[in-house]
């Protein structure tokens, strides 16, 4: 009984995410006939058609939808098997896929990365900075080994280990009455305009939740798309805001004019965690690097 080759099965599933032979032919770093190829010998093994060929690109039949399921669950044990030999010979030698959510990446990883390469200098380590969820996606889908995320945060499939919290500070225009302060609370937020992330970033989640503020506020919901914007739109006299500590003290607010201003009680707004896919034979690994960021952190 002839079986299809790993590497065919990398070929079938790079046409149905790329909908196109040629696409899918230069992802794999191939020529379009050697995947044709490829493709027909497979569905000649199974004896269906797993592919439409169209004028306008590639589709896949039913047979090819249930094909390409199991290919990428294969694929992906397969990698898992790689995984595991390397971690008992060597752990953290080799590649390891980590993603960061954009509050975190910039901000915590130039110090990790240091310390990372200092502590095992035969990893590669491959990053990727994205929302939470499109992480945690990633992370089941085998995609990532690890993701450095802000907690709580509950998702099926996926562990996570607490490696520190981080403080919110208030950033204001200057003269702004909230800074001069000692004793702010979180309700004095309340009749302020609090600028906020854009919708899908975490830290807007965690910022509303945690001053107990409404999440459509009336009027312009006039948001940002990072940090450093945030900041400038503060500088500019739109409103006030909330920042990690985290970012302040990587330098987000340097050169910008704003004050900062602590609350009475310590605002912490969220928890800095590593992600991990459950059954992942990286899990260790992914705690060892957690280790490392929480020594950062």
């Amino acid at each position: 009984m002839h079986l299809p080759t790993l590497r065919q099965l990398e070929f079938l599933c790079a046409v149905a995410d790329n909908g196109s032979f040629s696409k899918a032919a230069e992802a794999c770093h191939v020529t379009q006939p050697t995947l044709s190829a490829a493709i027909k010998e497979i569905e000649g093994l199974l004896s269906v058609q797993l592919i439409e060929r169209e004028a306008r690109g590639a589709s896949l039949t039913q047979a090819g939808e249930a094909a390409v399921e199991r290919a990428r669950g294969i694929l992906s044990d397969t990698a898992d098997l790689v995984s595991a030999a390397q971690q008992a010979g060597a752990p953290l030698t080799g590649a390891f896929r980590l993603g960061a959510i954009p509050t975190i990446a910039p901000f915590l990883l130039p110090k990790t990365l240091k310390a990372l390469r200092a502590a095992h200098p035969s990893l590669k380590l491959y990053l990727r900075e994205d929302q939470t969820d499109r992480l945690l996606e990633a992370l089941r889908s085998r995609k990532l080994d690890a993701a450095l995320i802000a907690l709580p945060w509950e998702a099926p499939g996926v562990e996570t280990m607490d490696l520190g919290e981080d403080e919110f500070l208030l950033v204001a225009p200057p003269g702004h009455s909230l800074t001069d302060r000692d004793n702010l609370k979180s309700s004095d937020l309340l009749d302020e305009y609090v600028l906020l992330l854009e919708d899908g970033h975490c830290l807007r989640d965690h910022a509303l939740s945690i001053c107990r503020l409404p999440s459509k506020r009336g009027g312009a919901d006039v948001t940002a798309t990072s940090l450093p914007t945030l900041v400038h739109m503060v500088a500019g006299g739109l409103g006030v805001s909330l920042l990690p500590k985290l970012a302040i003290d990587a330098g987000v607010t340097s050169g910008a004019d704003v004050d900062l201003q602590a609350f009475e009680t310590p605002l912490i707004g969220r928890r800095i965690g590593i992600a991990w896919r459950t059954g992942s034979p990286r899990a260790s690994e992914a705690k060892m690097i957690g280790e490392i960021v929480r020594g950062a952190i």
